[in-house]
């Protein structure tokens, strides 16, 4: 079983610097036991990130929708695991107000980096939450999962510009806030006309990342950790996708190793 000393060790093996912005995807499965379960995952975390900034997904986009537009802050619960839902209410931390891709954050500027989540009409907004990973120059820690649970990669598709990403329409959600007011925020959500979900087709990007030295491998308790730059990934994969004539993200076929050589 592991402990919270064992798995801090293992952050500090992978070299994070308790100043460093760290986001994680995470699969406890993967993981394996771990000595008070999620709760003490969020610990080691936190505590070791206190002088720096650390991101949580507490993503909603399964349930908060056309049908079920009302997105409150203090209660709708995250659609993707429990690491994230006890995030989102973690007295030590502060949920984002964006209706589907909101964040938990923690530490001294989490308050102030989440401010402005609720301003943008798009879910991976450039100047959201998930946008400013790439300004932080953040480390994203895919833990026991793939490129695919990425969710940086779609503010990179936003970052560049990418067609056929997000719907035309506004959705209109509202959100309910802090203190109990509800507020009108119209939001566009992620769509593409030829795949149901792009973010499959992200893992296509592992050759080019390992290439050029965009992710470095590491271990957190039985699982693999894949501990991103975010702004080499974002560069590398903007320059993969100038050189197709073609959307790389909406079909089986791999990249051209001369794409990213």
């Amino acid at each position: 079983m592991y402990t919270k000393e064992y798995l801090t060790d293992q952050l500090i093996k992978m070299g994070i610097e308790p100043t460093d912005t760290v986001a994680i995807h995470t699969s406890m499965k993967a993981i394996g036991d771990v000595d008070g379960g999620a709760d003490t995952l969020l610990d080691v975390f936190i505590e070791y990130l206190i002088d720096g900034l650390f991101i949580v997904p507490t993503h909603t986009w399964e349930n908060v929708n056309k049908e079920s537009p009302l997105f409150d802050v203090n209660k709708t619960k995250p659609c993707i695991g429990i690491v994230p839902t006890i995030a989102a209410f973690h007295p030590r931390g502060i949920r984002s107000l964006n209706p589907t891709h909101s964040v938990a954050a923690f530490g001294r500027r989490a308050k102030s980096y989440i401010a402005r989540d609720l301003e943008f009409e798009t879910p991976t907004h450039p100047q959201g939450c998930w946008g400013k990973l790439y300004d932080e120059n953040a480390k994203i820690l895919l833990i026991g999962v793939g490129q695919d649970r990425n969710t940086f990669l779609h503010a990179v598709d936003e970052i560049i510009d990418m067609p056929e990403r997000l719907t035309d329409e506004l959705i209109p959600y509202q959100v309910r806030l802090y203190d109990g007011r509800i507020v009108e925020r119209p939001m566009r959500r992620h769509y593409n006309p030829h795949t149901n979900d792009v973010s499959q087709f992200f893992t296509k990007f592992d050759d080019a990342f390992a290439y050029h030295n965009a992710v470095e491998i590491g271990e957190f308790g039985n699982a693999k950790v894949q501990i991103c730059n975010a702004r080499i990934c974002a560069k590398v994969f903007k320059n993969i996708m100038n050189k197709s004539d073609k959307d790389l993200c909406v079909d089986d076929l791999p990249i051209p190793d001369e794409f990213y050589k």
